[in-house]
């Protein structure tokens, strides 16, 4: 205790933090006494971070062609931008809220829709996301602990993944650390101002990716109340205020789709009953902690025992679907946290440092301890949420013991911390044996001579070139496995649903079995079959993987811009090569000749087509650049629309084509809704099918015929 100044254990007041400068003069130069290298540090850190992210960025096509088909949509209609509807037609939503999608379809209505701007704005998202940790850990330590954990943020594998990609946790990601640098101003001063702001964030983050914005919640409004420099009373109503916020910030969205005539708005897709509300605590809500989500595409994790999901339990974020995305440096995180908070234990109550401290533990603790243990849908990039507090800790607790190294206790615990986060890189790169096999060695000899230098007696360590090359071994030792599955990751192109960063992972440590997130089939290997074309938990596959390989997806050939991937195939979920991440679905590319098809004549019809699943029009609506109805939602489990609306829509003329998918629909499979397979059936016994360029497909607008069973004509 007695080694740390007082300098570093004395509260930060608000006013100390940038001085009197102008703004503009606070962006270029920095805080007045920041010594000369920090913004430059600062400005390369985040410029390197956006080639990260950005660097051969289109080569991933549509990524996760499901919100690249809905971006296309928002952009064309302010309604279905509204909504977050699939289609322009606004027949039904993607399942979760609209706001990643908004920063999108803003883009791609300023520069149109491609693949750049749908995924710079994740990048941008990113680069944003490391700027302001900086600036929240900068308040109350040093410019170096802000640094370094930008940069373990930065270069967390799973973050380099999703931050060049289309899902809606880049944005969320961002909003939880605009959250936190709220609460810390919040906490300088008592100020209701910032607190409110927080739950602003907060709410934004509910209607970009719904209940698991509010992981954080419980250890700031906790941290908040313990360390706030206010009354107690005051604490009180200053918290209820910003629970308000949160209300009316997340509110205001739920209350407009659910105050619109049903008539009038998109079907919510993910609910069974056409309830945003439903969506929000069931399929996106409670349902993923406790496995039971009526309309998911799987069941849930069933215990420690594992079910579709993987196995549930402590070591669950160590597994092979998810350590090597996220966890390289969890033990060095609780490590070093756990230090820092012995070394600042006797300071007042209101330090602001013991509030970082537990601000960022509790992040990291809550929202992993959910991923641990939740039986429903959860997938390895969910981890990139982790990413902030990992950096955070790491770099307020390696350089609060830095400082204090002449403490034997802080010179042990710093080796400790470098010799486990050394073993356990070295384990994790153990999973990919043929992947670079000389970096595992090497990062555990060097890991184990940087311990052991750091045990050296004060006398050596304290010489200034000395202490430079013991901590930047331990910094190369700590960053080498991530930074390495980073740049793996930014060189592989990804889509599908859902897709893992790094290299093929062939083993199944901690996770057992259900484990894996590679390139080949199905994600690790060995996977057991579960059902029609669905592969073992785990299936966070690149390449074949997902859900089996089983079938080829309908008509997909060449054209557009979607990369070649996992479609809805015939027979099941198939999956088609792919040079990158894929997992979960995807659209493939559609021949010339369909697109020119469902292109004519287009304007007459509200939807060129219909086809079971969202992800299987994805595809057929960014080739075609028109509205496709996808029935079922997502996965084909919506109940909508229901046969009868459906031979209306029929009736009217509203859709051209018909296009097939032989499996009838996942959701039929999983015991979803039938809808999808009483329609199917309905269009083969009144309609002729014909084939055109590879894919079955049946004219809605030809007269009807009462066969039962279509004949295929020749291709067109």
């Amino acid at each position: 205790m007695s080694a740390l100044t007082i300098d570093e254990l004395a509260p930060v007041q608000s006013g100390d933090i940038a001085g009197r400068q102008p703004w503009w003069r606070r962006a270029v130069r920095g805080r007045t006494d920041d010594p000369a290298w920090v913004r430059p540090s600062l400005l390369a850190l985040l410029v390197t971070t956006a080639v990260l992210y950005v660097w051969g960025l289109g080569a991933s096509g549509w990524a996760n062609s499901f919100y690249s088909a809905a971006v296309q949509a928002g952009a064309t209609s302010w309604k279905a931008f509204f909504f977050g509807s699939f289609d322009s037609s606004s027949f039904i939503t993607v399942d979760k809220p609209p706001a990643a999608l908004w920063v999108m379809e803003l883009s791609a209505r300023m520069f149109g829709v491609n693949a750049w701007s749908i995924l710079v704005p994740q990048a941008v998202e990113g680069v944003a996301a490391v700027g302001l940790l900086y600036a929240t850990v900068r308040r109350h330590f040093s410019a170096t602990a802000g640094l370094l954990a930008g940069v373990v943020l930065a270069t967390t594998p799973v973050a380099t993944l999703m931050f060049r990609f289309n899902n809606p946790d880049a944005l969320l990601v961002l909003l939880l650390v605009a959250a936190a640098y709220a609460v810390t101003r919040a906490l300088e001063s008592a100020s209701t101002r910032w607190l409110v702001l927080a739950g602003v964030f907060i709410g934004f983050g509910f209607i970009t990716k719904m209940l698991q914005a509010f992981l954080i919640l419980p250890g700031f409004a906790l941290v908040y109340l313990a360390y706030a420099r206010t009354s107690l009373r005051r604490r009180v109503l200053q918290l209820l205020a910003a629970g308000v916020a949160v209300v009316v910030a997340a509110g205001w969205w739920v209350a407009a789709v659910m105050l619109t005539p049903a008539a009038d708005r998109p079907y919510v897709g993910g609910s069974t009953n056409d309830s945003v509300l439903q969506l929000a605590f069931g399929y996106n809500g409670l349902g993923r902690l406790t496995g039971n989500e009526t309309g998911s595409v799987g069941g849930g994790g069933g215990g420690t025992g594992g079910g579709m999901w993987g196995a549930t339990g402590i070591t669950r974020l160590f597994g092979a679907d998810m350590g090597g995305q996220v966890s390289w440096l969890i033990p060095a995180a609780l490590l070093l946290a756990a230090g820092a908070w012995w070394a600042v234990r006797r300071t007042e109550r209101s330090s602001q440092r013991r509030a970082q401290i537990l601000l960022w533990l509790s992040w990291l603790l809550v929202t992993g301890l959910v991923f641990s243990f939740s039986k429903g849908i959860i997938h390895p990039y969910y981890t990139v949420a982790l990413a902030p507090a990992i950096g955070a800790l790491v770099g307020i607790g390696a350089t609060a013991l830095w400082r204090s190294r002449e403490s034997v206790w802080c010179r042990g615990l710093l080796a400790a911390t470098v010799a486990v986060t050394a073993i356990w890189s070295h384990q994790l790169l153990a999973r990919s044996p043929s992947w670079h096999p000389w970096l595992r060695g090497f990062v555990l000899v060097a890991g184990i001579l940087a311990a052991a230098a750091l045990l050296l007696p004060p006398i050596v360590v304290r010489r200034a070139s000395v202490g430079r090359a013991i901590a930047g071994a331990a910094l190369v030792v700590a960053l080498a496995g991530p930074v390495a599955y980073s740049l793996d990751t930014a060189a592989t192109p990804h889509d599908g649903a859902i897709p893992s960063a790094g290299p093929t992972v062939t083993t199944a440590a901690f996770g057992g079995p259900g484990g894996g997130a590679g390139r080949g089939p199905g994600g690790s290997q060995a996977r057991s079959s579960q059902g029609p074309g669905l592969a073992a938990p785990g299936f966070a596959g690149r390449g074949t993987g997902g859900f089996g390989a089983q079938g080829s997806p309908p008509g997909f050939t060449t054209g557009g811009q979607g990369s070649s991937g996992n479609g809805f195939g015939r027979g099941g979920f198939g999956a088609s090569p792919t040079q990158g991440g894929g997992g979960l679905l995807n659209a493939g590319s559609v021949s010339r000749a369909l697109t020119s098809a469902l292109k004519a004549n287009a304007s007459s019809y509200r939807w060129v087509a219909a086809t079971v699943g969202a992800e299987n029009a994805s595809g057929y609506q960014l080739a075609a650049d028109e509205p496709v109805m996808a029935i079922g939602g997502f996965n084909g489990t919506d109940p909508s629309p229901t046969l009868a609306q459906f031979e209306a829509y029929v009736r009217a003329g509203d859709i051209h084509y018909f296009i097939a998918s032989e499996s009838g629909g996942f959701g039929a499979a999983q015991g979803g809704s039938g809808d999808a397979t009483e329609i199917t059936r309905w269009v083969e016994s009144h309609f002729t099918s014909t084939t055109i360029g590879g894919t079955t497909v049946y004219d809605l607008t030809s007269s009807t015929s009462t066969s039962a069973a279509p004949t295929e004509s020749a291709s067109t």
